[in-house]
């Protein structure tokens, strides 16, 4: 059975940093796009960032670009999502998601949540003013 394991969300005051850790089993995770997103209490789900299957493309959230960076170890199973400067904005329940390498993954079809195959079951992350 596929699981996504998200972890590294906390409490941290606003212009603090965290790192949020994805790790997969029962999967190829060379064979998956590995993505991010996030929901705040009574708003929609977002997309925050992603990664294709080989680290070789990345696509953020413009909102979020320049503040949150995505990375992966393939050896590892692990995907992460280092965030700075955070803002209470900020604030919401992270998930982590793959999608297949057969999908067609570019800027914008990282951005639709339909897109994805598996999702992890979430970390919260609270930024503090």
């Amino acid at each position: 059975q596929v699981r996504l394991v998200d972890s590294g969300g906390g409490l941290v005051q606003a212009g603090g940093s965290l790192r949020l850790s994805c790790t997969a089993s029962a999967l190829t995770f060379n064979n998956y796009h590995m993505g991010w997103f996030r929901q705040a209490p009574g708003k929609e789900r977002e997309f925050v960032a992603g990664i294709s299957w080989s680290g070789t493309y990345t696509y953020y959230s413009d909102s979020l670009k320049g503040r949150f960076t995505v990375s992966r170890d393939n050896a590892k199973n692990t995907a992460y999502l280092q965030m700075n400067s955070l803002k209470p904005g900020d604030t919401a329940v992270y998930y982590c998601t793959a999608a297949a390498r057969s999908r067609l993954y570019s800027n914008s079809t990282a951005y639709t949540a339909g897109n994805y195959d598996f999702w992890g079951q979430g970390t919260q992350v609270t930024v503090s003013s």
